[in-house]
């Protein structure tokens, strides 16, 4: 398999990152490991590079419109990786999935409306129903032995009183990928409910090895009708800076309705250099991506030994996503203890679990999609820091 140069540590200082360049004014000091925001520090795929470098030689970077061969890039890939067959017609652009959560908030509920997410979860889910004035609905997972599960009994009860929810598939922050049982239990629930998804899938293309992305929507025609899913290249190809997300549905009705939305906030145009990098990278990114699938397994594996030596720490079993959530509730820290800890003493800057909500709390989220080196130093500090306490 190609060296992609995975090992390669690359200064990302000065180019305004907010992972690196914004550490003193989120975690209030620079001698942190950034381990926080969730965008890689891999150089992305040779393709894309070499796309975009011929665009940036054309000296015109004026407005610009989606090819067929942007559309023809995505149906292949969804296609070929996860065996849904999309048509061209249903996908829609977003310069991202957070704006389109908020859209379908916005297009789908009225203020006041009962709108499920189930913590802990990506926080951006409860500021989509929050800052549109809906009223949040928790069904939270339940956690045994550090592996979590949707809570069917709850989701049922809860159900009656939503018009939408929110899913994260894969899980974002725990790590699962759900199954197809899993799933067809809960889109039975919200069929029965009329109950509307919103599957936010942009961890799709980062299961581990021997597993497989399951789109929801792919599951029955009902479901498809029913179910609304964000994808974009930005986490897997390490894009996110170029603003460039897809948002299917297959359903015409609710497809139409949410292109209002779009076009009210005039935001179909799109990213010229996000365009040129999505062709790229989705059409010749794949080696690139099952070497990366293939390393940040590794560095699974090498955190999952060094939490193994650490007492009162536990890590929960990652299926997909190139994060960790570790669990440091049996050593007795509370959230502010375990804050300081993380920060003055391991000198780590992870994201605090009790950002994802109710059952975050006394757990640490770490985005290990950086070189092995940088992996070993982050727990190599924090087994250390624990031994002093």
């Amino acid at each position: 398999m190609h060296d992609f140069g995975f090992d390669r540590i690359i200064d990302r200082r000065g180019t305004f990152s907010y992972k690196h360049d914004g550490l003193k004014k989120v975690f209030g000091r620079e001698d942190v490991l950034p381990m926080w925001v969730a965008d890689m520090d891999f150089a992305v795929p040779p393709a894309v590079l070499e796309a975009l470098r011929r665009r940036v030689d054309h000296p015109v970077y004026g407005y610009t419109f989606r090819p067929d061969e942007y559309y023809e890039s995505i149906i292949r890939w969804i296609g070929r990786r996860h065996g849904w067959q999309v048509e061209r017609s249903w996908i829609l652009y977003t310069p991202g999935i957070v704006p389109a959560l908020n859209m379908a908030v916005q297009a789908f509920t009225e203020p006041g409306d009962g709108v499920i997410l189930q913590s802990p979860v990506y926080h951006p889910f409860f500021h989509a129903v929050e800052l549109n004035g809906r009223r949040l609905v928790n069904n939270p997972l339940r956690e045994e032995g550090g592996r979590y599960t949707f809570d069917f009994d709850d989701l049922a009860r809860k159900a009656r009183e939503a018009k939408l929810l929110l899913l994260s598939s894969p899980h974002n922050p725990v790590g699962r990928s759900w199954s197809e049982d899993e799933l067809r239990r809960l889109g039975e629930i919200c069929l029965e409910h009329d109950v509307l998804i919103v599957s936010d899938e942009i961890h799709a293309d980062l299961t581990m090895p021997g597993r497989r992305h399951v789109p929801l929507a792919s599951l029955s025609p009902e479901l498809a009708a029913r179910t609304i899913t964000c994808m974009a290249p930005s986490k897997t190809f390490n894009l996110a800076g170029l603003s460039t997300s897809s948002v299917i549905i297959p359903d015409e009705r609710v497809r139409e309705r949410f292109r209002q939305v779009i076009e009210s906030l005039h935001l179909a145009g799109g990213n010229l250099f996000g365009i040129t990098a999505s062709i790229a990278a989705y059409t010749g990114g794949e080696e690139w991506l099952d070497a990366l699938l293939e390393y940040l397994a590794g560095n699974m594996e090498t955190a999952r030994r060094y939490v193994e030596e650490m007492e009162g720490v536990s890590m929960s079993p990652v299926e997909a996503t190139y994060l960790v959530w570790l669990d440091f509730r049996a050593t007795g820290m509370d959230a502010g203890r375990l804050r300081r800890f993380m920060l003055e003493e391991a000198h780590v800057g992870g994201n605090d679990g009790t950002m994802y909500g109710p059952g975050g709390e006394g757990f640490v989220r770490l985005n290990l999609a950086t070189p092995r080196s940088i992996v070993e130093e982050a727990f190599d500090r924090i087994q250390k820091a624990l031994k002093k306490i």
